[in-house]
């Protein structure tokens, strides 16, 4: 397997993780299950790849290097609740201002 899909599938299942956890955290952002994961797998993604991008270490994930997993985990996740986090904040501002 590539070493880019490695890193992005791990970046994808932390994000997802990363995303339900922000979302159980936080019920006032929460988006449910289904949209918790979708959001924080595609910030994993995104925020993978661009912390990816601007640290190059972080890239060798494919060598079963710990240090670099243990990155692209901690990149992902965070990524994935910061973006869920940020959804939830649009929800939460659309819905409020509908409701007056």
């Amino acid at each position: 397997m590539s070493g880019t899909i490695l890193n992005l599938i791990i970046q994808l299942v932390a994000g997802a993780i990363g995303g339900n956890a922000a979302g159980a955290a936080l019920k006032d952002y929460n988006l449910g299950t289904l949209g918790n994961t979708i959001a924080g797998a595609i910030g994993g993604g995104l925020g993978g790849q661009l912390l990816q991008g601007l640290f190059p270490a972080l890239a060798s994930a494919a060598n079963i290097d710990a240090g670099a997993i243990i990155g692209q985990l901690a990149a992902g996740g965070v990524s994935g609740g910061v973006l869920t986090l940020l959804v939830g904040l649009m929800k939460t501002m659309m819905s409020n201002q509908q409701a007056h």
